[in-house]
């Protein structure tokens, strides 16, 4: 494991919004309304919530590629409406997209990785330092002389997401990075994006609309309407079935399957997301 030097020591605060309000044009109604939020030093944050919540937008707030209308958005000391201040933010803040194919931009896989730290001025020895850490972060240093187009869609997200990680962010922002990939990118994605967190230290914020991704986390918050209406941890928020389910939202299967076995009188926990906890479960009723 390449080792990055993401100091997590207390758990600070790292991104602290306030009293957000945001609108795409004067006319509409507010997308952000009233958000409140404190993002802390090596959390792992899933935002969950369906089409139009708003998650999306609040994403692009975290590195200034939106300002407020109303309210507050401070990364580490510096607001996102300060415009002399947005550089230093967008070194902080690193966003991964939807598709990979819009953040690639070289021929070459380590030359795309290279492009951030070339345009941070850096010096050839430490621009092939980071290139070389990145991609062994992310478990693509073999394929550091590949073309980026003869790559899966899950191999794909991994380069970007090297290319973010070579500029050094604080936090990592992902907009439903796993959105366009099989089920098998998916989860080549999702076990960088942990190895980053829980091996590194780096602060994850994961938007995402697969719940099952969502159970990973150290903290989820739902939204609806440009609002945060439920957070808690994983077991806080799958406690909730009937909630989840207002909010339009899925909950994992084996969660919805003890949800059911508990309501049809099971002595069973409806708030499982564990396959072997619901095993063992079963295997004690009497």
């Amino acid at each position: 494991m390449a080792v990055f030097l993401y100091q997590v020591g207390e758990k600070m605060g790292l991104v602290k919004i306030q009293d957000l309000h945001y609108k795409y044009n004067s006319s509409e109604k507010w997308v952000l309304n009233g958000i409140d939020l404190n993002i802390k030093n090596g959390e792992f944050l899933v935002i969950v919530g369906h089409n139009g919540s708003g998650k999306s937008t609040l994403a692009k707030m975290l590195n200034g590629l939106l300002v407020p209308n109303q309210g507050i958005v401070d990364v580490n000391g510096a607001k996102t409406s300060d415009r002399d201040k947005i550089w230093d933010i967008r070194q902080q803040v690193g966003m991964v997209f939807q598709n990979p194919d819009n953040q690639l931009v070289a021929n070459i896989v380590e030359e795309d990785v290279a492009f951030g730290p070339e345009n941070l001025g850096l010096e050839p020895s430490k621009i092939r330092e980071r290139v070389d850490k990145s991609l062994k972060a992310v478990g693509m240093e073999r394929f550091k002389r590949y073309a980026p187009h003869n790559l899966s869609g899950g191999q794909k997200q991994r380069v970007a997401i090297a290319g973010v990680l070579a500029m050094q962010p604080k936090c990592l922002v992902l907009d439903e990075p796993t959105a366009m990939l099989d089920p098998v990118g998916r989860q080549s994605v999702m076990d960088a994006i942990q190895d980053l967190n829980k091996g590194l230290g780096m602060t994850v914020v994961h938007i995402t609309h697969f719940m099952t991704e969502a159970i990973q986390a150290d903290r989820i918050i739902v939204m609806e309407e440009g609002r945060i209406v439920l957070e808690g941890s994983p077991q806080d928020i799958f406690s909730q079935v009937d909630k989840i389910k207002e909010y339009h939202l899925d909950v994992p299967q084996v969660t919805e399957l003890a949800f059911q076995l508990h309501q049809q009188g099971l002595k069973i926990r409806p708030d499982i997301f564990d396959i072997d906890r619901l095993v063992n479960e079963l295997c004690y009723l009497k």
